[in-house]
């Protein structure tokens, strides 16, 4: 599920969590590379744990097993859903810092993104339930958004990816959370919104922009 391992004591590790669909032309892929790019730059000799939901999301019936085990423990959830929660527990309690990449899908989270997060909540030391591990570690949030949601736009109100994720990486597992994000994405492929692709243009390049100065300062937090 990782592509890296991790790296020896005393090696400053990153997690970093992709979830589009999209390998080719994703923004919040790319938005993410800039952001781990500048944090490499503060860490050369640092590692970068990875797990890909866009690629490889994770098994929906895990989560089921493991709920239906609180209900029912004379029904005990596979051990293949214990070993994958315990994995997914062990990549953030392993880290020093945080980078996830998400993009906006009907208005929400995707769908991989909410699988992981309802599995990483019922984590006994990461979840709802335990003692705050993560409380105050610096992380990186970058986000896409294929239309313009801001104050004043047809669609205001209608983004509800933001803040849910903020309410979990911030509120929940208590990161110290940085936020990078681009909007009207869809501007650049989609003709009707070929009026807008100026707007679109300024807004990655200022995400990229957050992405950069954020994780030099994410870097700068755990003593680059």
């Amino acid at each position: 599920m990782t592509a890296e391992l991790f790296g020896g004591a005393g090696t400053m590790k990153l997690f970093r969590l992709d979830a589009s669909i999209r390998t080719e032309g994703s923004v919040s892929r790319a938005l993410a590379d800039t952001a781990e790019q500048a944090w490499l730059a503060q860490h050369p000799s640092g590692v970068v744990v990875r797990r890909d939901l866009g690629l490889q999301p994770l098994p929906g019936d895990a989560w089921t097993a493991l709920a239906h085990e609180v209900v029912n423990p004379a029904a005990p959830a596979p051990r293949e859903a214990h070993a994958l929660l315990d994995r997914l527990g062990a990549e953030l309690l392993e880290a020093d810092a945080f980078l996830f990449a998400v993009p906006m899908y009907n208005w929400n989270v995707p769908e991989q993104v909410k699988t992981w997060i309802d599995l990483i909540l019922k984590h006994p030391q990461v979840g709802v339930h335990g003692d705050w591990p993560l409380k105050g570690k610096p992380a990186i949030l970058t986000l896409s958004r294929g239309g313009g949601y801001g104050p004043g736009s047809p669609k205001e109100g209608w983004d509800y990816a933001t803040p849910y994720l903020r309410r979990i990486l911030a509120d929940v597992f208590g990161l110290d959370l940085h936020i990078a994000e681009a909007e009207l994405t869809h501007a650049f492929w989609d003709p009707k919104m070929e009026s807008l692709r100026g707007l679109a243009e300024e807004s990655m390049k200022t995400g990229h922009e957050q992405a950069a100065e954020h994780d030099v300062r994410v870097a700068q937090l755990i003593g680059a």
